[in-house]
């Protein structure tokens, strides 16, 4: 690898971050890209750099034209510099979690940094004793089996969403009982206990819709751009409610009061940032705070009990 000069070697250095190890990348997109980082740089450098540096690191060229790079399937992952046994775990958490909602071909991108920290972070634990053996994350309510997701269809619709285009769709609708096909806007994909949603508008119009991704039964990318919806958020939505199967725009102000036992965890756990709790002369507490007005709130409140 040339390194004759510094910013050579800041080139080539980012240049090597950029080459995908799952596809093929031509030198006008590496030249794209590294001018995003304010690295302006000819095709004629950059063709002269990845033929020097396939001589140090597992590369291959396809030998097409134009020609396309990417590092060998074989090729070791770049370890990233110093990740610490904390970092690993948190690495590990982020892959657990994200493993149906994020595109197969970002998570493949990203499999030996994954691999890396099961290594740092079995190598770290004294005795044999493996920390990421030993930390889960547990739903607060009942534990319920995941829905089958046809994995066609998932990878379909993150393809739409990483692509921002439009779907066909065929989706078994449960309020109408029947199968339906549909065009739709895909926005997002939200997780919601052990159900993740499509987020999506239908047929260029503004109303949101929630798609159950286990009830889609076949999906196709179409080749149109995405229409969405004037004003849409994803966060605005889903602090307004959205996922409470409300109407994702209505607050409300509630004043309730609950035993100190069911409502203590409100002093940690805030039901909103307005919130503020009253201790009673009874030893009850009264908790006021601004929420969405969904059958979500409905059905946490019930779960409290008859207080």
């Amino acid at each position: 690898m040339s390194t004759d000069t510094p910013s050579t070697l800041h080139r080539q250095w980012h240049l090597l971050q950029r080459i995908p190890r799952h596809h093929w990348i031509g030198t006008v997109d590496l030249q794209r890209s590294l001018q995003r980082e304010g690295i302006d740089v000819t095709l004629r450098t950059i063709q002269r750099d990845l033929n020097a540096l396939s001589r140090s690191f597992p590369l291959e060229a396809n030998n097409l034209n134009p020609q396309g790079w990417r590092w060998k399937k074989t090729a070791p992952a770049m370890d990233l510099p110093q990740m610490t046994s904390s970092q690993a775990l948190t690495f590990l958490m982020v892959e657990d979690h994200l493993r149906q909602l994020t595109p197969g071909s970002v998570l493949d991108e990203l499999k030996p940094y994954f691999d890396t920290a099961r290594r740092v972070a079995r190598a770290g634990a004294p005795r044999g004793s493996h920390w990421v053996d030993k930390v889960r994350v547990v739903p607060a309510t009942q534990p319920l089996i995941p829905p089958v997701i046809d994995p066609e269809c998932l990878r379909s619709v993150q393809e739409a969403l990483l692509t921002n285009r439009r779907l066909d769709v065929v989706y078994d609708s449960r309020s109408k009982q029947a199968r339906v096909d549909a065009t739709i806007d895909p926005l997002a994909l939200v997780q919601r206990g052990p159900v993740i949603y499509l987020i999506a508008s239908r047929d260029g119009a503004d109303e949101i819709r929630r798609f159950a991704m286990h009830r889609v039964r076949k999906a196709w990318v179409r080749e149109e751009r995405v229409k969405k919806p004037a004003g849409f958020d994803l966060d605005e939505y889903l602090a307004r409610g959205g996922m409470g199967f409300g109407n994702g725009g209505k607050m409300k102000k509630v004043k309730i009061v609950l035993s100190r036992e069911a409502g203590e965890h409100l002093y940690e756990s805030r039901l909103s940032e307005d919130q503020v709790i009253r201790e009673l002369p009874d030893g009850r507490l009264e908790i006021t705070a601004t929420v969405a007005d969904t059958p979500q709130l409905g059905w946490w409140l019930r779960g409290m009990g008859n207080e």
